[in-house]
Parts: structure tokens; sequence; C-alpha cells
């Protein structure tokens, strides 16, 4: 049986989910996304999440934003509302950043699974919210951040209305051959940002491939100076004017399918297994990840 069965499972069922949860928005929405001065916290891939949906929360005039990694979260400042993302809702440095929140903001966690395995949130929190449709098996994330940032979308009137169409036409998108490059780099801007560094993680994650992310102005502040003719630059969204051409420019390719930013992540998520399968690697159960980290003491 293939190392990736449940990756390759969860990637595929991502247009269907979305049409399930953003069902939800009416509903979900507004708690999930709070009222005044925010903070949204996670870890790896939910630290990414977590930057998509406060630039996407501050820009739609909910109200100023921050974010920040579970182990990272500022001291001093004061919140309305504090969004946790976490999958499994055990992450030992979410629940520390939960117990360090100033008394009198909401806080509201946003889980995969409900029941006892998210148990350590319940008295932390003043509301889970859990997507359980796009909870998943194996232990790198892909279902559950797209689909989590699809119903943030809709709350905010900004999703595409044929996001799932566009999902579909990203699992049936041909992706170049990853075994013809060796550095693969990921740009975004505004909102999109995050999703790059989340296509950068599920190269490494994946496929243990040299994958950098960075905002797509700051590509020509020295990183450019790597790419190569063995280098594929993932867009996330439109580049910057003249961009494209300076990257051309080192012999590097740029794979920039013209689908929603959201959708261009499934076709990196693609990318990712397709070059894991490549060097006999197994997504489901990347060496040294787990699905949770759990901390002692």
């Amino acid at each position: 049986m293939s190392g990736a069965v449940f990756t390759e499972r969860e990637i595929a069922s991502q247009p269907e989910v979305w049409r399930q949860v953003v069902k939800r928005a009416p509903d979900d929405g507004p708690r999930i996304l709070g009222r005044g001065r925010a903070l949204v916290l996670g870890c790896g891939t939910s630290a990414f999440v977590a930057q998509s949906v406060a630039t996407l929360r501050e820009r739609a005039g909910v109200g100023e934003t921050d974010w920040c990694y579970g182990s990272e979260a500022p001291v001093g400042r004061s919140y309305d509302h504090v969004l946790a993302i976490s999958r499994s809702g055990t992450t030992t440095e979410v629940l520390d950043a939960l117990r360090s929140m100033p008394v009198g903001a909401r806080r509201v966690a946003v889980v995969g699974v409900g029941g006892e395995v998210s148990g350590p949130l319940v008295e932390l929190v003043d509301e889970r919210i859990v997507l359980d449709e796009a909870d998943e098996n194996s232990v790198v994330q892909t279902r559950f951040p797209t689909s989590l940032l699809a119903l943030v979308r809709a709350a905010l009137g900004g999703e595409p209305p044929d996001l799932p169409a566009q999902g579909e036409r990203a699992l049936a998108f041909e992706v170049p051959d990853p075994g013809a490059y060796e550095q693969f780099v990921c740009l975004g801007r505004g909102w999109t940002i995050g999703l790059a560094h989340e296509a950068a993680l599920k190269l490494r994650e994946m496929a243990l491939a040299w994958s950098e992310s960075y905002p797509a102005m700051d590509y020509r502040h020295g990183p450019i100076a790597l790419a190569g003719e063995r280098t594929l630059v993932l867009a996330f969204g439109e580049l910057p004017s003249g961009l494209s051409e300076e990257i051309t420019a080192t012999g590097a390719d740029i794979l920039a399918p013209a689908l929603d930013p959201l959708c261009q992540l499934v076709v990196a998520q693609r990318l990712a297994l397709s070059l894991a399968l490549a060097r006999g690697l197994e997504p489901d159960h990347p060496t040294g990840l787990v699905r949770s980290i759990v901390l002692d003491g």
C-alpha cells in the first residue's frame, strides 16, 4: 500500500469539503472572526493560516488583527478576540499561548476533532468550533487549512462563487516534473503570503525539498540571487510588475496556474506529493513528524 493513501485522498477531497464548510459561514464565520482587536495564532501550517486569516480580517475592516506563532505570543497587548487554530486541539504551544492571554479577551478555537481528543482546550476557550468534515488522517495537513480559509473568505464575502469548480480544475492541472528542479520558491502578496509559506512547508514536509517562501516584492532583495535553471518559482496570485521577467532572466521557471490562489495551493500540494512519491517517501507519515506536538512539562 502506498505511503500516501490518506494524503492523496485528502488533497482530492478539497473541492467537496469546501462546498460543505462554506455553508457554515453565516453561523460560524462571525464566531471565528469575532469583533474588535484580535489575535490569531497557531503552529506550523496553522500559523500560516493564522497569518492569512489576520490579513483577510483586517483588510475587510473587521478590526485591527495581529497573528503569531503559538510559541511567540505577544506580551502586554490587549485583545477583544483571540482565535486559536489547531487541527488536533492538543498542541502544547497553542495551549500555553491561550493560558497567557489577558483576562477579557474572548477566546475561540477552531479544531478538526471534537470530544476528548481536543479536551485540553475546553477549559481555555469560550467556544470551540469543530471542522470535523475537514479533519485528516495524514500527518501532513492539506484540506483542514484550505477549508478554514474557504470558510473565512466566504464569511467576509471575498470567496469566488466558483471556488470548488476551480479546485476541481486544480486537481486536473498538469503539474510539471518536479524532478527537473532542485530549488522551489513560493511567493505571495497580502493574504497569500501565508499560502506561499504553507506551500513551501508542504514541499519540505512531504518531499524533503529545498523550498523557500517570501513576500513577492521582497524576492528581489537578495533571494533571487540563488535562482537558476533548476529553480521553480510558484506564484500565489499575480506577481508584481516586472518580477516575472526578472525571474525568467535567471533561467528559472514560473508556475502560476490561472486559478484562485487557494486553488494554486492545491496545485502546490500535488507537486509536493508527486516529488515525494518520486523520491520513495511516505507523505502520510513523514520522517520525524507527528500529528500533534505535545511536549512534556
